[in-house]
């Protein structure tokens, strides 16, 4: 193939990637390796490894799967919709693993297959607030270590505030500002429309990577028409659960029902409290804070108490069901609850859980690495099953996960791009997957017999219904709304009768709304 004719049917990527093998800088693996992770067709494919001296032939064919030039196939996956419920079927991808199926270590993070294109951006620093949530950290400096060391960019991480809420703050001083001091940052997954307006237009520059991600996440990121982030994890509310204790206490199965859950933690409670006074029965995250919204909303769904809000954007938590659960909860505090639950968040709960002192978390599926790993004081005894339901409702998880989304006012933005190319790639997203237990927005990076095998919990969950915060009904004032419910519900758990707040809370919430 000309040159000139690959330029025409193909972006930069794809040029820099041909000449690489044009000089003979790059083995026939190694672009094989990056062909399949720009998703290119077999006729490019073959002149790419043309281009390398050995022709397209057999080895191209056996070795690439999907790509441009390919009918792809629909994937089922545990998380079928992060931002739907799991009957939404995901967009097409091209069928088999375009990582090849690699294992990962957190020393061992995945190759920069955009070095090329990067590199010619060399010397400039990317600054960007990365994650600060479990392991999150420590994937960060891997990832930006191995990025800079191929391209010559350098990253400063910026830990976020671990708290959605602060985090959220903290971005909107930085866009009203029009601050070129962020670059990169992670975006949670009701934030796009609030934030759009502030974040660079990415259709064009991951036209072709988007459409390897679930549609209907890529729709979740795509505002008036224009993809302001690219997905990065996935993420839904879940049960964890001590094994041994239920085996212990005579339980055969994990709780169904919210009376099971309070029933086995009162046992349990009873029993563990004379030797360890700090036990708790269940722990989950009720600060004030976003989190509490996720997990009040869970409450909510599984009980009939609805969602929050209906889709012509009436709040609807004024309603029998949802106080009856509400003072539910109330009562567990300082019974099967320890009274600082309503002070923690994600960390405060898996800490107690991980250190021992709970029989019950529910929390996101990044704890699941960090509870069953070897220096864990609980691994071999940990479980994960779906939350509790009321009898006759389905089980439930709030939708949650992150994007990563280049500022509008970066001064570095072809950089940026770069970075998050490749930070959101299949590669990296399986690297997540199997070191952090971060759940892939790739259908086929979910199927992986490496991620699967990191991830056992995945394939258990998929009838579990994904429930959404209503940030679609309420675009920039979410925040306003969430906030006003999560002070409600904070109240409620401190002590308050949700028969008086819950009403106060609702008028709140839909003054919140306009």
């Amino acid at each position: 193939m000309q040159e000139e004719t690959l330029v025409t049917i193909h972006d930069r990527r794809y040029l820099d990637l041909y000449r690489a093998a044009l000089s003979g800088r790059l083995s026939r693996r190694d672009v094989l390796r990056r062909a399949t992770a720009l998703g290119l067709s077999m006729p490019a494919v073959a002149a790419l490894l043309a281009a390398c001296g050995g022709g397209g032939g057999d080895e191209a064919t056996a070795t690439m799967s999907g790509g441009t030039g390919t009918t792809p196939t629909t994937a089922a996956t545990p998380a079928e919709s992060p931002a739907a419920s799991p009957t939404t079927a995901p967009s097409a991808s091209p069928s088999g693993s375009p990582t090849g199926g690699a294992t990962y270590t957190l020393e061992t993070p995945p190759e920069v297959f955009n070095a090329d294109a990067a590199s010619q951006y060399s010397g400039q620093t990317i600054t960007y607030y990365g994650d600060t949530v479990g392991i999150g950290g420590e994937l960060d400096q891997q990832l930006a270590r191995a990025f800079t060391e191929a391209t010559g960019i350098n990253i400063n991480i910026v830990p976020k505030p671990q708290s959605s809420t602060e985090n959220y703050a903290t971005y909107l001083r930085l866009f009203q500002a029009q601050s070129p001091d962020m670059d990169v940052m992670m975006i949670d997954v009701i934030w796009p429309g609030a934030f759009a307006q502030h974040l660079l237009d990415l259709t064009d520059a991951f036209r072709e990577e988007a459409a390897l991600h679930y549609e209907t996440i890529i729709q979740n990121n795509t505002v008036d028409g224009v993809l302001v982030a690219m997905p990065w994890f996935a993420d839904f509310g879940m049960l964890y659960y001590r094994t041994d204790l239920l085996e212990k206490y005579g339980f055969s199965n994990p709780p169904e029902t919210w009376d099971e859950l309070e029933e086995m933690a009162r046992a349990i409670v009873e029993g563990e409290q004379a030797s360890n006074p700090n036990f708790g029965g269940f722990v989950f995250q009720g600060n004030a804070y976003e989190g509490l919204t996720c997990n009040a909303l869970e409450w909510l769904a599984s009980t009939g108490g609805g969602t929050l809000m209906d889709e012509e954007g009436n709040v609807t938590i004024d309603n029998p069901e949802a106080i009856a659960m509400l003072n539910r909860v109330r009562g567990w505090i300082g019974t099967i609850c320890p009274r600082g639950v309503t002070s923690y968040q994600e960390e405060d709960s898996r800490n107690v859980f991980q250190g021992g002192n709970a029989a019950f978390l529910r929390n996101w599926p990044y704890v699941y690495a960090l509870a069953t790993g070897e220096d864990s004081p609980i691994a071999g005894n940990v479980g994960v099953a779906p939350l509790p339901a009321a009898e006759g409702f389905d089980h439930v998880g709030t939708v949650g996960g992150w994007q990563l989304a280049v500022s509008r006012y970066s001064q570095v933005p072809e950089a940026a791009i770069e970075f998050v190319r490749y930070m959101t790639s299949p590669q990296v997203q399986s690297y997540r997957a199997q070191v952090g237990s971060f759940v892939p927005t790739i259908p086929s990076v979910a199927e992986e017999a490496a991620v699967l095998e990191k991830m056992p919990f995945l394939e258990p969950m998929q009838d579990v219904v994904r429930v959404t915060r209503p940030s679609t009904q309420t675009g920039e004032r979410y925040n306003q709304v969430s906030t006003a419910f999560f002070q409600g519900v904070n109240a409620i758990l401190n002590g308050q009768d949700a028969e008086q707040v819950v009403p106060q809370t609702a008028q709140q919430m839909q003054r919140a709304a306009g």
